[in-house]
């Protein structure tokens, strides 16, 4: 169903008002059908009711062509005739509306009738109705009238026990009725629909051009490019308004990169003097454990500054050969030693900021190997998406915690050694990257057969375009 609903706005409110005017047009139909056919019957009950009141001494039915002009003059009437009993038949049913109507007519014009008889039937059951019709239709040549065409059989009870039956043909359905309607409809639909599309088109294309504005800022962070106000006035005022936000934001974002480029340079400043005092500490291994510090503090620090400014990009995307890339951070791993292994591989091209990626990469392996001890890297190709699996045979994470760990300073233990884990800043910054470049980082624990968890297993997924 959702596919063949349209998604714009415009779509959807021609859509509604097209469906609102069918049904309008279809009740008008009906109301129209219904008014016709209600003056087509009262025409014939009266047409029948005259016939009966005309001649108060019908001649007899053997009488072969005495009426024929009249046939030809009145040609929906058929001529009246006596009968000792009753037109209806056995099996047949009343016309209790066309009995009372006729009964009222004939106690206006003072017509003695002790009972009223009205009943419909087709041609091809009425034989004297059939008979004067295919005579009629032999003197002036006019085409047959079809044999399923409705008759109103009319019978009076006089006081002097005779019956006298008139009969009626009802005539056929409008047939223009139906492709008048369907003209006028047709009109409206061009007039009105079209009307509406204009004015729509004049409201949703700002409003379009808006939703674009609004996915390319949401990317680059650039006020520049601006749109200009144009449409209805609210929209105007929307434009305007979006236009306000965007510098405002833009500002925001060049006071941050401002502030956080002076706290870098404030605090790598003294650490910088730090390592050089540290060095005539004499004790080793307390010298060692300072450096370490402040090693930590300097990743943190860089972590953070990453983490602020991933967001917006000065470098544009490239076309990177990613298995070179992903082969290149292994290879970093293993000259330090560390077990690194590198799976299956496909040759893939995707635009990418490198340098970022890299950076993810190297804190989904440090992850790896800081919790599970051994990392396997796999990359792989589906349909448009690159994918980088990276595998660990750790303790993996519980289920209800594995979003919380995505988020800044989120960490699996209560310390903050770098051993065991840092500050929490790399899946954050990792997924921060993958944002960056229309990606998704998930992480999902790995399960073994009889349920035990046998790691946890990160997968970056890149667009290809």
């Amino acid at each position: 169903m959702k596919r063949f609903w349209p998604q714009s706005l415009k779509g959807q409110l021609l859509l509604a008002v097209a469906v609102a005017l069918l049904i309008a047009q279809a009740f008008s139909a009906l109301l129209l059908y219904r008014s016709q056919a209600e003056r087509r019957d009262a025409a014939v009950i009266h047409a029948a009711a005259f016939r009966l009141v005309s001649s108060r001494q019908p001649e007899p039915r053997d009488r072969p062509r005495r009426h024929d002009q009249e046939l030809i003059d009145a040609p929906r009437s058929l001529r009246l005739e006596t009968a000792t009993q009753s037109p209806l038949r056995s099996g047949e049913h009343h016309d209790s509306r066309a009995e009372t109507e006729i009964r009222q007519i004939l106690a206006d014009l003072a017509f003695p009738a002790t009972d009223v008889v009205v009943t419909r039937r087709t041609l091809a059951h009425d034989q004297v109705a059939r008979e004067r019709v295919e005579r009629r239709a032999a003197l002036v040549g006019a085409p047959r009238v079809p044999l399923s065409r409705e008759v109103l059989v009319a019978g009076v009870h006089t006081p002097d026990n005779v019956w006298l039956v008139a009969r009626v043909l009802v005539p056929p359905g409008e047939r223009g009725l139906v492709m008048t309607l369907i003209g006028q409809t047709l009109m409206i639909y061009a007039v009105l629909v079209g009307a509406i599309a204009l004015a729509l088109r004049r409201i949703t294309r700002p409003l379009a051009a808006l939703a674009t504005r609004l996915e390319q800022f949401a990317q680059t962070r650039d006020a520049k490019s601006q749109l200009e106000p144009e449409g209805p006035d609210d929209v105007r005022r929307l434009i305007v308004a979006h236009n306000a936000m965007e510098d405002r934001i833009a500002d925001l974002l060049n006071e941050k990169d401002v502030m956080l480029g002076a706290i870098g340079h404030d605090l790598k400043t003294p650490l910088a003097a730090l390592r050089v005092r540290i060095e005539s500490v004499e004790d080793d291994a307390e010298r060692t454990k300072m450096a370490a510090t402040i090693e930590d503090i300097v990743r943190t620090l860089d972590d953070i500054l990453s983490l602020a400014r991933v967001g917006r990009p000065r470098d544009p995307c490239e076309p990177t050969e990613l298995s070179a890339l992903v082969s290149s951070v292994v290879e970093e791993f293993e000259d330090m030693g560390d077990p690194v292994e590198l799976g299956d591989m496909v040759r893939v091209v995707a635009p990418l900021r490198a340098t970022w990626l890299r950076r993810a990469l190297r804190n989904l392996i440090g992850n790896a190997l800081r919790y599970g001890k051994v990392a396997h890297v796999a990359l792989s190709r589906e349909q448009d998406w690159a994918v980088i699996r990276i595998t660990d045979e750790g303790p993996g994470i519980a289920d209800a915690d594995i979003a919380r760990m995505q988020e800044p300073f989120a960490r699996g233990e209560p310390s903050r050694n770098s051993e065991t884990g840092g500050a929490g800043l790399g899946l954050a910054l990792a997924r921060a990257i993958a944002d960056q470049h229309g990606g998704t980082l998930t992480l999902a624990n790995r399960y073994l057969p009889d349920g035990t968890v046998a790691g946890l297993t990160a997968e970056l997924r890149l667009p290809l375009e």
